[in-house]
């Protein structure tokens, strides 16, 4: 070839490898509005002391969830019970775990829902095996 008339190496500018996986995220993302269902969510579980008496029994609990495979939380800040509650609805925790004197003493806890519905008392043993059944059935 002529002088100045050569090819010259190309440059890549941009390169895209997780592109897909960046769009079906997006896509995701905006299916669900940030409800993420139970299987996916990064926040699965708030538990929530109604007293600071009971933050003990709520760390053991969490840990059984963590050792189970599930993401927990517990509050152990000096908010109001009810703001507690308010605070995990707003950031999106699958459930909350209400844990008072009578939880204590009969090992379980009181399940809502993220849409403020009251599941009612389980034993942390039977929460463990319902949420490996919602998991299992990608709820």
């Amino acid at each position: 070839k002529e002088e100045g008339k050569q090819f010259a190496r190309p440059v890549m500018v941009h390169r895209a490898m997780l592109g897909s996986v960046e769009r079906m995220f997006a896509v995701l993302c905006e299916h669900y509005g940030g409800k993420w269902p139970f299987w996916l969510s990064p926040r699965q579980v708030m538990i929530v002391p109604v007293h600071k008496e009971w933050n003990e029994y709520c760390q053991e609990v969490r840990d059984r969830l963590h050792a189970e495979g599930f993401y927990a939380d517990v509050d152990l800040s000096k908010a109001t019970f009810q703001k507690k509650v308010r605070n995990a609805q707003v950031d999106q925790y699958n459930f909350q775990l209400v844990v008072g004197k009578a939880e204590v003493e009969n090992g379980t806890v009181n399940i809502r829902t993220r849409d403020n519905k009251v599941e009612g008392e389980k034993k942390v043993e039977d929460l463990i095996a319902y949420l490996k059944e919602m998991q299992a059935e990608h709820k």
